[in-house]
């Protein structure tokens, strides 16, 4: 912006003399700072490096001696208490860019008491305009930007040698009768601001004392001697009942307990990934109360089918659809659970499925089809002859087999041999029938083998 004022000009053209001057002028007061040079353009002042350095030159600003004074006759006659809690507010913003609203929200005061505040700590050469907030399109106020300077006759109080030009100029040493009083300054500025308490005032009356215990004087034993008030305010006496350590985490009542579950759903569930948590824990309030996992709640409302596109629906409405009296249907955890078990093998096999889908067909007709067919039941014959080698005996004798009477170990041998080549489920369905072989395998490993001889049927459909 334009500047034409004299007196910041003769400043400016001091600025180099005095900078070089290591003698510091004690006792000299911090002067009211014109309203022209109160901007980055035009300050005499320098940057603050950091919000501790900027703190210290407040505290030396609100001394009495060397206090800054304000020019106004209304308003407050001073910096006080308010002024350091706005300019500690100020010192911890990344841009020092504060809001009237948002600092006379977060210290309780009025708008104008912090407008007030803020324009003596610009008179005071502590604050300048990097750019003037205003009101802008549609009615709205936009905050100003400041910079947090030390004001030249901080440096001059001090004998603080600067380099450097114009408000980019550092701080390289200060006069040694000064460092004392720095100390102090920087010790005030480490210590945190709080608010003041406001204390009511007492009536002229006396106090209250407390009772004694007799109505008359005749009898000392009856009367009580109340404790001194002294040790009492000094922390000496500790209390008959101390106070409880509250350091555990709290636990979750019902309503934290929804959100929760509404969260991991949004988290894991891709359909609900653009969902309101409020509205998910509405819905799946039932479920949380009967203390519902979120792979529970998605089981229970993908049980008729997965979820594609949800389309047009909105999915906060088809998860309220899904989850109509689940939590009825499923009450106990077993129940669930076994939901929850059937579900994922459903997921399972469609995934199998889909994989099949994407392998190639083989040509029945083909040469490498018939080479392919003579190799596998070559490779099943020679495995199962080893494995009854192995076994000193035949796999199965004839008729029907003994489940019940084998071991654990032959278990899971067979588990494992129907898990590494489905072919072998073949041969147990025939041997067993498909009951059979599901109670010695489990379900899950037959129903695996059947998708892939039924996707391989051309090359596997004549192995036995």
């Amino acid at each position: 912006m334009p500047y034409t004022h004299t007196s910041c000009q003769l400043e400016r053209a001091n600025d180099g003399d005095s900078r070089q001057k290591s003698t510091p002028k004690l006792g000299t007061q911090c002067p009211p700072i014109v309203t022209a040079c109160q901007w980055i353009s035009t300050t005499t002042g320098r940057i603050a490096t950091d919000g501790h350095t900027w703190m210290t030159a407040i505290h030396w600003a609100t001394e009495p001696k060397t206090g800054y004074t304000p020019t106004r006759n209304h308003g407050p006659r001073g910096m006080n208490a308010t002024t350091l809690l706005i300019a500690q507010e100020c010192a911890n913003l990344k841009e020092c860019r504060p809001g009237i609203a948002y600092l006379a929200r977060k210290l309780g005061v009025s708008e104008r008491t912090v407008e007030y505040h803020l324009g003596m700590l610009r008179e005071a050469g502590l604050l300048v305009y990097r750019t003037k907030g205003g009101r802008v399109a549609q009615g709205r106020d936009e905050a100003s930007v400041y910079e947090r300077t030390i004001p030249l006759a901080f440096d001059e109080a001090h004998g603080i040698r600067t380099i450097g030009e114009g408000v980019q100029r550092r701080p390289v040493g200060a006069a040694e009768a000064a460092r004392k009083s720095l100390g102090k300054l920087a010790k005030k500025a480490a210590r945190k601001v709080r608010r003041p308490r406001r204390r009511t005032p007492v009536s002229g009356q006396s106090r209250c004392t407390l009772m004694e215990g007799g109505t008359s004087s005749a009898f000392p034993a009856a009367s009580s001697i109340p404790p001194s008030e002294t040790r009492l305010a000094s922390g000496d006496s500790s209390h008959p009942t101390p106070k409880k350590a509250t350091s555990r985490p709290q636990k979750l009542n019902k309503i934290g307990r929804r959100h929760q579950l509404a969260r991991q759903l949004i988290q894991n569930v891709p359909w609900l990934s653009r969902a309101s948590a409020p509205r998910i824990a509405w819905i799946a309030r039932h479920c949380a109360d009967a203390g519902w996992q979120w792979q529970e709640v998605q089981a229970a409302a993908e049980e008729r089918g997965p979820i594609g596109e949800v389309g047009s629906f909105r999915p906060s409405g088809l998860l309220a659809y899904r989850l109509k009296g689940v939590h009825q249907l499923y009450a106990s955890q077993t129940a669930r659970h076994a939901m929850l078990t059937a579900w994922e093998d459903s997921r399972l096999r469609e995934h199998l499925r889909h994989e099949g889908y994407d392998q190639p067909t083989p040509e029945a007709d083909s040469t490498t089809a018939q080479a392919a067919q003579q190799s596998i039941t070559d490779t099943f014959h020679q495995e199962r002859a080893n494995w009854a080698a192995e076994q000193d005996g035949p796999m199965y004798a004839e008729g029907a087999v003994d489940i019940h009477s084998l071991t654990r170990e032959e278990v899971l041998a067979q588990r494992e041999l129907a898990a590494a080549d489905p072919t072998f489920v073949r041969s147990f369905i025939a041997e067993l029938g498909e009951q059979g072989a599901r109670q010695l395998l489990t379900h899950r490993i037959v129903n695996q083998a059947l998708t892939l001889l039924r996707l391989n049927t051309p090359a596997l459909a004549n192995a036995f």
